[in-house]
């Protein structure tokens, strides 16, 4: 069984924060202000207010003590990370989740908020939301439909997404818990306490700015670990930036990929709407849904349990 945090009501709290990477303070202020439009207050963590010179919003003891006060503090109903990057790998095991656990909420972000969403399915079996983060808000963002889709997540609106056939799609249809993120993330977090178990899941990937050997590299590691060969359905999002050694690798990314499960029998869509640019919709991690793919497109619909 799946634990479902509470869905949010107006007037609920939302903290934000930055675990990771850091982000101006100014780049954060349209989501703040949108956020109390939808009715909801918003508590900031001590990193969005960082002026780090490193890398990271702040220090690893910073970064940990500002994500573990707002994980315990029941006052706060989600939590939104303002930005992804790399950090959150450098911390996870120094948090506890004994009070969270208690008092479940729903934690928001991707990229490198991967990590915390594999963390909650794998050891926990919570919940979380694979959604968009504060900048993706900014240049009039916030009106489009990815990020009134986290809107409608928080709410508890039953979630239902279609986007176009492509000729590399393998038609079927399957149903089993929705997990996956980043395949950078989750091909780091094989054999760590955050292991994503992938079996009869439908699985989502997607990620930016990588070579396209590392792209290789990378399922090859899913495969020979076993994460690909039973799973229930593949959902391939936005492979974007892509990069190309001197001498070519010889294939696209889709097609790396589709490579990596020829073997294999299960449902396949690529350029799903879950990606490093704006095009995101929220995604329920951990929650039952069915995938479609047929001549007609793709369905990606969340099942809900009576």
């Amino acid at each position: 069984m799946i634990t479902i945090p509470p869905y949010l009501q107006k007037g609920d709290t939302i903290g934000l924060l930055a675990p990771a990477g850091f982000m101006p303070f100014e780049k954060i202020h349209t989501c703040i202000d949108v956020l109390g439009d939808w009715g909801y207050s918003v508590a900031l963590g001590e990193t969005v207010h960082s002026h780090s010179d490193t890398y990271f919003s702040s220090t690893d003891e910073e970064r940990c003590a500002d994500l573990q006060r707002m994980l315990d503090d029941d006052h706060i109903k989600a939590i939104l990370c303002v930005r992804g990057g790399y950090g959150v790998s450098r911390i996870i095991d120094k948090l506890s989740f004994k009070n969270f656990k208690k008092s479940p909420k729903w934690i928001i972000g991707y990229s490198d908020i991967t990590v915390l969403h594999a963390h909650l399915y794998r050891k926990h079996k919570i919940a979380s939301l694979h959604a968009p983060m504060a900048a993706a808000f900014n240049d009039e963002g916030f009106m489009s439909p990815y990020v009134a889709s986290l809107r409608s997540a928080l709410t508890g609106e039953t979630s239902s997404f279609r986007c176009e056939p492509l000729q590399l799609n393998r038609t079927g249809e399957a149903e089993g818990n929705l997990v996956g993120g980043n395949l950078t993330l989750l091909a780091h977090l094989v054999g760590t306490a955050s292991d994503l178990p992938t079996k009869n899941k439908i699985l989502f990937i997607e990620d930016v700015g990588e070579y396209l050997y590392n792209i290789d590299r990378m399922l090859l590691q899913l495969k020979r670990s076993g994460k690909l060969k039973k799973l229930a359905g593949l959902v391939v999002g936005g492979f974007t930036d892509v990069k190309d050694t001197e001498r070519p690798f010889g294939a696209t990314a889709y097609e790396i990929i589709q490579d990596a499960v020829k073997e294999y029998d299960f449902p396949v869509c690529y350029n799903f709407p879950v990606s490093h640019t704006n095009e995101n919709y929220a995604l329920k991690n951990g929650l039952p849904h069915k995938l479609v793919v047929d001549e007609a497109g793709v369905r990606l619909s969340e099942i809900v349990e009576k």
